[in-house]
């Protein structure tokens, strides 16, 4: 049985957060991440990072004030509830106020752990998770006094935890309704286990009513990542994402359980993914409104 919740009884340095994705049916997007983190000593502190095209805000919660369920999703943080239904928000903050409730259609769901047989290995640096690669919205919020109608929209799902995010590292991702709803996520990292470091990846998309991954642990190769994006290679399959512009705030992100180490990361980036399936190609997108996420990438 999938496992939600991880932190229950976990001493530090621990983290684990979850990451929503919601865009309008227009394209504007906002990102929401309730987190919790413990540190070497077993401070425990939560937080809430909003992301938007004009900002990023993160807000701290005593360790009380956070809940969550191991059986189902289903975070609570202060007065911010989120699940796989839906996400309630009460949200002031210098610059930002966000309230309101938006509704959850289906959930789409990987067929299998996108972590695949490292999902075992129970001390990984930082350990990935896809909830759901797109499913539609309904509602509005009120962002700093304007209400946002949400309806028609579209969202994303994922979760990490572990004691620290890789070093180096790319992540992006992107969903669009063209006949159904469409979703894509890459990322590339330096992965250290044990003595050893090893350059892995993760991918996956829903176009259609396909769903294809591409993962190092099926074979997939690096053909090319930088800070500019990535080229995927699993057999037939190919993966590109190239960053043509860029709208990036810095992100707190964890080291050792402590959310003191600054990332990258934008929600309205303009990336352009190509997918081909042998000499055909799937897909090609020019995103206008692409999440894109970097750290101390080095080019290969």
């Amino acid at each position: 049985m999938q496992k939600y919740y991880h932190g229950t009884g976990r001493k530090g340095p621990y983290f684990e957060g979850w990451y929503l994705r919601l865009q309008t049916a227009d394209g504007r997007a906002l990102a929401l991440i309730p987190a919790c983190h413990r540190d070497k000593e077993g401070r425990a502190t939560a937080s809430l990072q909003i992301i938007t095209g004009d900002g990023a805000w993160c807000v701290a919660y005593p360790e009380h004030l956070f809940r969550a369920s191991p059986e189902r999703f289903c975070v609570r943080l202060g007065r911010n509830l989120f699940t796989e239904q839906r996400v309630r928000l009460a949200v002031q903050a210098p610059g930002l106020t966000l309230s309101g409730a938006l509704q959850f259609g289906e959930l789409t769901t990987l067929a299998h752990d996108i972590m695949g047989p490292f999902r075992f290995l129970g001390d990984m640096e930082c350990a990935h998770g896809v909830l759901s690669l797109c499913h539609p919205l309904t509602g509005t919020l009120c962002w700093n006094g304007r209400a946002v109608d949400f309806s028609g929209g579209i969202g994303y799902l994922e979760t990490d935890r572990g004691r620290s995010f890789p070093k180096e590292y790319l992540w992006s991702q992107c969903a669009w309704q063209d006949k159904g709803q469409n979703s894509v996520m890459l990322a590339v990292a330096k992965i250290p286990l044990g003595r050893l470091h090893f350059t892995g990846c993760i991918s996956a998309v829903q176009y259609g009513a396909k769903q294809y991954t591409l993962t190092t642990y099926q074979g997939a190769r690096i053909l090319r990542w930088s800070e500019q994006g990535a080229i995927l290679q699993q057999g037939p399959l190919r993966l590109e994402a190239t960053l043509l512009q860029d709208h990036g705030h810095n992100l707190r992100a964890p080291c050792d359980g402590r959310m003191n180490r600054a990332v990258r990361e934008s929600v309205d980036a303009m990336v352009q993914y190509r997918f081909w399936e042998g000499k055909r190609m799937l897909f090609c997108r020019e995103a206008l409104c692409a999440a894109f996420e970097t750290s101390r990438c080095a080019a290969s």
